[in-house]
């Protein structure tokens, strides 16, 4: 466990490790922390927004809508790699999800994937306290593609945020390896991208 980046520290992970960042507005300080613990925390989500355009995309997980209010992650991924940060603090990105996840999530200690959710966002332990959020610009049909510098940029995210909190690279998971009525990230599967996360924790950040 660990108390989350401050949000400069967040910034400067990302930089680091040669993410390219766009700052949205007051960012710093648009979270949902009103409503609820954030940390200690425990891990990085990746999801996929079922939304096109990056406006559009950026707009929508900043603002949310009238049945989840934004933000609803901390980053937007785009398709180009460039990652857009809308929040800071508790965002609503993970909902419920499978406790024996968290907790193997927090020892790192499962193979190829964790064990597989049997609790959802009615039923399950808030995750919105205990991971960082990035939602992914695609459409989640399976049919929209992953440009090669938007799977960088969820690497670089991974490795930045694990880095900073001395993390391995299981601590990286898809919303589907958390919630059993989740299937995002649809397109790639989560165990590669692990493993890319891995080796690139096994070299030092270009920032540094």
């Amino acid at each position: 466990m660990a108390a989350p980046l401050s949000a400069s520290a967040f910034l400067a992970a990302l930089r680091a490790e040669g993410v390219k960042v766009e700052e949205v507005g007051d960012w710093r300080t648009h979270n949902r922390d009103h409503k609820g613990p954030w940390g200690p925390v425990n891990g990085v989500m990746v999801h996929h927004t079922v939304t096109s355009g990056t406006d559009a995309s950026v707009r929508i997980c900043r603002d949310g809508y009238a049945a989840l209010p934004g933000p609803l992650c901390h980053g937007v991924i785009d398709k180009a790699g460039v990652v857009h940060l809308v929040g800071h603090g508790r965002t609503n990105h993970a909902g419920g999800g499978d406790p024996k996840v968290l907790a193997r999530v927090i020892a790192e200690d499962y193979g190829d994937r964790p064990p597989r959710p049997t609790r959802g966002n009615a039923d399950g332990e808030d995750g919105n306290a205990r991971f960082y959020g990035f939602e992914c610009v695609n459409l989640g049909d399976g049919k929209d593609p992953w440009p090669s510098a938007q799977l960088d940029a969820v690497e670089r995210v991974g490795a930045a945020i694990c880095r900073a909190h001395g993390w391995g690279a299981l601590s990286v998971i898809g919303h589907l390896e958390w919630s059993n009525d989740k299937i995002d990230p649809k397109g790639f599967g989560m165990p590669g991208m692990r493993d890319r996360i891995a080796g690139r924790l096994k070299t030092t950040p270009p920032g540094k």
